[in-house]
């Protein structure tokens, strides 16, 4: 096993399971617009850079004129909504528990409002030092100045810090910044496009991760 002392997770669809209540979001903005309703999994292939990057996307390039007022419609709703349907992923309160005496950061792209709603709306704010979101910091992932600041906040070795996620942009930012990668394949990433990239290690449920990290 690897020695870690700085475990940094992904959010939606590695720890939370916030599909459905996205897409339901997403849906109701379109439909507030008069546009076409999308299904769940084209919308949910639409996640992982952001809100901004979620709902130009759902509009298309024929109607991002319409952006101020589909963000402005999304974010209300969704802030009333977000855990209508969402859960935690399997496993991912029992590893965070199993960790609970290493340094763990939650680093999403995700707006960090709607990131610390959710985490305390199912209670795993606790085990974390820090919530790192979009508009905690003026970059996002992939890029590495996130770990950077990570790095020397916590005094951690970038060799000895792994991200955990489900996301392209999380294996990319281990590559950029030199810490290592785990893919959780059961997430909202494509696994072909996760296993296509070479992370350092994979695994199919979180609950792996306490035979891979120590």
């Amino acid at each position: 096993m690897k020695e870690i002392d700085l475990l940094i997770f992904d959010f939606d669809g590695t720890l939370v399971s916030t599909s459905t209540d996205l897409a339901n979001a997403v849906n109701y903005t379109l439909e507030q617009l008069g546009f076409r309703l999308k299904q769940e999994d084209e919308i949910i292939s639409f996640v992982g850079d952001g809100v901004k990057k979620l709902i130009e996307r759902a509009l298309g390039a024929d109607h991002l004129n319409c952006y101020p007022e589909a963000i402005k419609i999304f974010t209300g709703h969704y802030s009333k909504h977000l855990l209508d349907n969402t859960t935690l992923c399997p496993g991912a309160e029992e590893i965070l528990k199993y960790f609970q005496h290493k340094k763990k950061v939650i680093l999403t792209n995700k707006r960090y409002d709607f990131t610390r709603a959710i985490s305390k709306g199912l209670d795993i704010e606790k085990y974390f030092v820090e919530i790192v979101g979009d508009g905690t910091l003026p970059y996002k992932k992939p890029d590495k100045r996130l770990v950077d600041y990570l790095s020397e906040k916590y005094s951690t070795e970038k060799v000895k810090t792994v991200i955990i996620g489900d996301g392209i942009n999380d294996i990319t930012l281990a590559k950029n910044s030199g810490i290592l990668s785990c893919a959780y394949l059961n997430g909202l990433g494509k696994p072909e496009v996760l296993l296509a990239a070479n992370a350092d290690y994979y695994c199919k449920n979180l609950s792996e991760i306490s035979s891979l990290f120590c």
